[in-house]
């Protein structure tokens, strides 16, 4: 019995050695068109009800963050995720400032493929990766966002940035906090289902 174990285990870590070699394969990119076609959606249709709320939620981050922790593609193959996710931003209904989420998306989506890789388990068990590498990535993808708008709508009209930077700061850490814990609430029923 333990034989059989330990050939599945080797069977294993072979697959994810390939994997990892191979690059990302049809049921990631599937995953990865459908998580990010669904954070497009949750943008137009959920975000907008937070809108009147006051918060902003950016389920384009959030998603294409998650479509990255459960893929685990290689740096280069994340920025490009974060390149689709930026385009995806430039549609009519998604945009706030043009251009900006194209550079602001490949930030976060370079974050989110560096610090994936990072072990983040706490007692073996409790993995902290999804929580830390979802807020850290949205705060980058968020904060360049917001430097980039302050300097194009308000410094360069001569305007006193600071009433914008506090805006966008409160914008920037809720994104991240709502962003973090919806993955962290996500990631481990869709880990089970993928592994099946």
């Amino acid at each position: 019995m333990s034989e059989v174990k330990t050939a599945t285990a080797q069977k294993r870590i072979v697959t994810t050695q390939a994997k990892s070699q191979a690059g990302l394969s049809t049921q990631d990119l599937i995953l990865i068109a459908v998580l990010l076609a669904a954070g497009a959606v949750l943008k137009m249709t959920v975000a907008s009800l937070f809108a009147s709320f006051g918060m902003k939620p950016n389920f384009i981050i959030a998603m294409y963050c998650l479509a990255i922790i459960l893929t685990k593609p290689k740096v280069g193959q994340a920025a490009i995720i974060g390149l689709i996710a930026g385009l995806i931003c430039q549609l009519p209904m998604l945009n706030a400032t043009p251009g900006l989420n194209i550079v602001s998306e490949v930030l976060g989506a370079l974050v989110c493929g560096l610090l994936i890789r990072v072990p983040m388990k706490v007692g073996g068990k409790l993995d902290l990766n999804p929580f830390v590498n979802t807020f850290v990535s949205t705060f980058v993808s968020g904060s360049s966002f917001a430097l980039m708008a302050i300097y194009i709508n308000v410094i360069s009209q001569g305007t006193d940035p600071a009433p914008a930077i506090i805006a966008y700061a409160t914008i920037v850490l809720g994104t991240a906090t709502i962003n973090a814990i919806l993955n962290t609430i996500l990631v481990p029923p869709l880990r089970k289902v993928l592994k099946k």
